[in-house]
């Protein structure tokens, strides 16, 4: 089903469609169905929830001062503008709240998914303020504080009609926060280099190197490099940016953690209790959680590592590395209070912490994330919290106009192209291509060789035993013949319909790219040295409806 065809900038038309989500649980949410609203306290798409939300934060206290003191201090390294600066004002107003999501910081900012989630961020920042007439302040949570760097560390390529994985070369061998990986310039520059030139050399391709080069001059650590590419992207917008891996921020999150330690048993508890209630409806839990699980790293500076810990009910003791790390609840409660920098939360905990701090009044979720927050539920009502709204991220794909045009050519389906790619089209468009008559004379020569072999085989057994693993040695040399003249006689067919087949792989290779959505795998800037470095801009000025349907933006 489609609706809204035109509509966008002047460059740019979007497309509706009602494409199924990643995941079950995603999928009825996008419904709303009964079933799943149980599961969260309002319901995303109905414009009374965010009145009732906007009072329930404004009976609620936050350290607005604080925070936006923090971000101001923490955003003054990277691209600024006005707007920044009026959003931080805004942040102060003690009737302002925020649409808040995050992301880890990839290379290059990693999927294009990233990109969408802040320009739904922005968008939605807009929508609600102009609808509630209150401030309402885009922010974006930089998942610093994580230690998976094999997720960040790589983009995806074309090369030869092929999709590529190219992972940055600089080792991490540790488990440090990715806030905590310091960048290698020269090594860096060298990289993205290669990468901005395998896009292909356009017009923009120059000014977009500069780009990089400042950036990687300005640039302290992994994650400095990523906030700074997302503030050249969006600092007109007025977003504002933090990091969940800086130690300054622990400063505002102190009586928090203090909160959680004390707590810990009875999060678990509720996650728990939440995971029951979705298991008896026929959902699995994504979270992975233990009985004893707390709920909390703790981060040893002199290994750069970020440890999981447990709780020791029995013994009242926090635990971690299979015993090496043994803390009481005192000297947790010492570290919350005095070097609160030593903790950080998990995916149980970092929504609660986010829930304290900012006065949100909306939380942009991407599929895998709305299901794991049905799962807290129970935790935040312990500490008689409500879950923001959640919303699912804008889903976008970016259609360029000539992969359309190919797509016409080739009669594909958009909807069926978006859903499994085109290999099966593919390959029935190369099923019309074989000769039948030929396919039976290989065939009977393939049999009547097994045949022939199968006779030799049986007097060779019976005259030279010896002879067998010759005989049948030269029987696959002669049959691979056979193979590769069938298989040389298909491609030199193929040869004469190349420039079809590649308009199948241009399609699946934009559209579908690996077998995944486009949205998974490519990155921004190959659409941005395609199209300029104002497609941002542009997509920024598209009228989104979030009404859960997917985005076919036509460029």
């Amino acid at each position: 089903m489609k609706t809204n065809d035109k509509k966008g900038s002047s460059k740019m038309e979007i497309l509706n469609l009602s494409l199924p989500a990643t995941n079950r649980f995603a999928t009825e949410y996008l419904e709303q169905t009964p079933e799943i609203q149980r599961y969260f306290h309002y319901r995303f798409n109905d414009h009374l929830e965010y009145e009732k939300r906007l009072t329930e934060i404004q009976q609620r206290s936050y350290m607005r001062n604080e925070l936006a003191a923090h971000i101001e201090e923490y955003m003054d390294q990277f691209p600024t503008s006005e707007k920044v600066k009026v959003s931080i004002e805004k942040l102060k107003e003690e009737n302002s709240t925020v649409i808040i999501g995050g992301q880890q910081a990839g290379i290059l900012t990693g999927p294009l998914y990233t990109i969408h989630k802040i320009i739904s961020i922005i968008a939605l920042a807009k929508q609600k303020e102009r609808e509630l007439n209150v401030p309402v302040v885009p922010v974006f949570w930089i998942a610093g504080e994580d230690h998976d760097y094999q997720e960040v560390n790589h983009v995806f390529v074309e090369r030869n009609n092929k999709i590529e994985k190219k992972i940055y070369p600089e080792k991490v061998l540790d488990k440090r926060m990715v806030s905590a990986i310091d960048l290698n310039h020269d090594l860096c520059y060298q990289w993205v280099e290669g990468i901005i030139k395998s896009f292909g050399e356009t017009a923009y391709t120059k000014d977009l190197l500069l780009v990089f080069e400042k950036a990687i001059h300005e640039s302290k650590t992994f994650v400095d490099f990523f906030a700074w590419i997302v503030m050249h992207l969006f600092k007109d917008s007025g977003l504002l940016i933090i990091d969940s891996g800086d130690e300054n921020i622990r400063k505002l999150e102190k009586e928090f953690f203090i909160k959680q330690i004390k707590n810990c048993k009875e999060i678990t508890k509720e996650v728990k209790a939440q995971q029951k209630v979705l298991k008896s409806n026929g959902f699995e839990h994504t979270i992975d959680i233990s009985d004893q699980a707390a709920n909390l790293f703790y981060y040893d500076r002199e290994n750069h590592e970020r440890i999981l810990l447990d709780y020791d009910d029995e013994n009242n003791l926090f635990i971690g590395r299979d015993g090496q790390i043994q803390l009481t609840i005192e000297q947790m409660l010492e570290l919350a209070g005095e070097f609160p920098e030593n903790l950080s939360n998990n995916v149980v905990t970092r929504p609660l912490m986010q829930e304290w701090i900012f006065p949100t009044l909306s939380f942009i979720a991407g599929p895998g994330e709305i299901a794991y927050w049905a799962e807290l539920k129970q935790a935040f009502e312990w500490f008689e919290l409500k879950m923001p709204p959640i919303v699912p991220r804008l889903n976008i794909t970016l259609l360029d106009r000539s992969v359309e045009t190919d797509m016409d050519e080739l009669g594909l389906d958009l909807r069926e192209t978006l859903i499994v790619g085109t290999e099966k089209k593919k390959r029935d468009f190369l099923q019309t291509l074989k000769d039948e008559n030929l396919d039976k004379l290989f065939e009977k020569m393939k049999q009547d060789l097994l045949l022939n072999y199968g006779k030799l085989e049986a007097y060779v057994t019976t005259e030279n035993k010896g002879l067998l693993p010759l005989l049948n040695k030269n029987q696959g040399k002669v049959f691979d013949q056979i193979v590769f003249m069938e298989n040389k006689l298909e491609q030199s067919v193929q040869k004469k319909y190349e420039v079809v087949i590649n308009k199948f792989e241009r399609v699946e290779n934009a559209l579908w790219p690996a077998g995944s959505p486009q949205e998974r795998t490519l990155n921004s800037f190959f659409f941005i040295n395609q199209h300029g470095p104002t497609l941002i801009s542009d997509l920024l000025n598209c009228s989104f409806i979030f009404d859960g349907t997917h985005k076919i933006i036509r460029i």
